[in-house]
């Protein structure tokens, strides 16, 4: 793990060597604000909780984690780089895993500076903090999964704007996997299918935790997204190795 320490420090610290990242967080924060207070009617709601908060989470991370996961591969393919980090004593899956792992922590970090919120809920009221506390756990995990599968993509591509694209395509249908809207292009199938595919939905799943119920299913099911479509990304890098 130490191989994936120092990757995952390195790519951490690239991310703020550049305004690209602060430029990401100041968006996130603002938007998060503007959903919270303006969209979700934090004040006019009158309850001491969160819940306007994280209920506009997941369309945040829609477009904001794929435009963090795009480069994580495609740019090394285009520059050239992989090359030379494939010659480094790393094996592939701990450079999938230290990069991974390097987003994931700056994902993290403008997470965590959304504290003032709940400095402001425990001020104005008195919420349920362990509430708070699992519906930020969720938040985490559901942004890793968008993580995982921003990384595969952008593996599989040299151009970011179309890692971007499609990784947005991609975590859309896992948003709505439980509504009509996708549910009915296997209108025709088995019923364990449809069953399946509804119990592939990010809302779902995050909706359940955001309550404060934090089920083992709910967690294992974004840890199992998480490492399959980081195993994915070794896969396709190993394909991409000639290209």
């Amino acid at each position: 793990m130490h191989a994936v320490a120092v990757i995952a420090g390195r790519e951490l610290r690239a991310y703020f060597a550049t305004p690209v990242a602060y430029v990401f967080i100041a968006i996130f924060l603002a938007l998060a604000g503007v959903f919270t207070f303006y969209l979700g009617g934090f004040y006019e709601r009158g309850q001491a909780d969160l819940q306007p908060f994280f209920s506009f989470h997941a369309w945040l991370y829609l477009f904001l984690v794929p435009a963090i996961a795009m480069r994580l591969w495609a740019e090394e393919r285009k520059s050239g780089s992989i090359e030379l980090l494939m010659t480094l004593p790393v094996t592939l899956w701990q450079a999938v895993l230290g990069k991974f792992l390097a987003a994931w922590a700056f994902t993290g970090v403008a997470l965590v500076l959304t504290f003032p919120l709940w400095l402001t809920v425990n001020y104005l009221g008195d919420p349920d903090n362990g509430v708070i506390l699992a519906a930020y756990v969720g938040s985490l995990l559901m942004a890793g999964a968008f993580l995982a599968i921003g990384s595969c993509i952008s593996a599989a591509n040299r151009n970011q704007v179309v890692a971007f694209i499609i990784t947005v395509v991609i975590c859309f249908v896992f948003l709505l996997s439980g509504f009509p809207l996708v549910l009915d292009f296997f209108s025709n199938a088995p019923q364990v299918v449809i069953d399946t595919v509804a119990g592939l939905s990010f809302l779902t799943h995050f909706a359940a935790i955001s309550k404060g119920v934090i089920d083992l299913r709910d967690v294992v099911y974004f840890l199992l997204v998480i490492a399959a479509w980081l195993y994915a990304t070794t896969i396709v890098l190993e394909m991409k190795k000639a290209d």
